[in-house]
């Protein structure tokens, strides 16, 4: 299998994918640059992946790298998270969280029913990147990543923080409360509620130089 290796400079961070006689993949766009006898392919999507793209902030155009040599992914303030799939496990990924793949990795397209991608500002269709097979698999993130276990039990959260979680667990956006006029004292907003049996990877502190970047461009608010 490639071998994913996140390296730092400068407060910076990149992915480096080193490969003999394998392939992988990366999300469009995302190469730096690369080294030795590595021929880049972009595998033609199916009409139904195609159709998906035009209500999804998700590609379905991941170019596939394969042969001997290195591989330089684009740099970001933020980080990145390796993390190995089992052999039977499916990943549901959040929005634009997808990176980089062992080539023996699925990925496939999911979609969240449409009162959960209502509630949670995603129009009614919100369709997300699904893994499935056995290999490793890199994710783009603000910060750390904590790994979650549930068994038949809930995890909530003020904000999009979960990254991926395994098919096990189910999304819904609930009150934090009993009562909106409790949910309106409280000044929380509805929140992201998982339920069920599975794993999550959990990000909800940003570096703090990611977390300035966010501040500047709007996206979150300063303390």
């Amino acid at each position: 299998m490639a071998t994913f290796e996140v390296e730092e400079s400068q407060s910076m961070r990149w992915v480096r994918i080193d490969l003999v006689d394998d392939d992988c993949r990366a999300e469009r766009g995302a190469m730096s640059h690369m080294k030795g006898a590595v021929t880049m392919t972009v595998p033609v999507p199916t009409p139904h992946a195609m159709w998906v793209s035009l209500f999804s902030d998700e590609s379905v155009l991941r170019p596939r790298y394969v042969g001997t040599g290195s591989v330089f992914l684009d740099s970001t303030l933020g980080g990145y998270h390796v993390f190995r799939i089992a052999s039977g496990e499916r990943w549901i990924l959040d929005t634009k969280c997808f990176w980089a793949s062992d080539g023996e990795v699925s990925l496939r397209i999911h979609r969240e029913r449409m009162l959960t991608a209502l509630f949670a500002g995603q129009g009614l269709l919100w369709y997300k990147t699904a893994l499935s097979g056995a290999g490793q698999v890199v994710l783009v993130v603000d910060g750390p990543v904590e790994e979650v276990e549930l068994k038949d039990d809930r995890l909530i959260v003020d904000g999009p923080y979960v990254v991926a979680h395994t098919a096990g667990i189910r999304l819904k956006m609930k009150w934090p409360t009993k009562s909106l006029w409790s949910a309106w004292l409280s000044g929380q907003r509805r929140t992201y509620c998982y339920e069920g049996t599975g794993k999550l990877l959990l990000c909800t502190v940003p570096y703090w130089r990611r977390r300035m970047e966010l501040e500047r461009a709007g996206t979150v608010a300063s303390a």
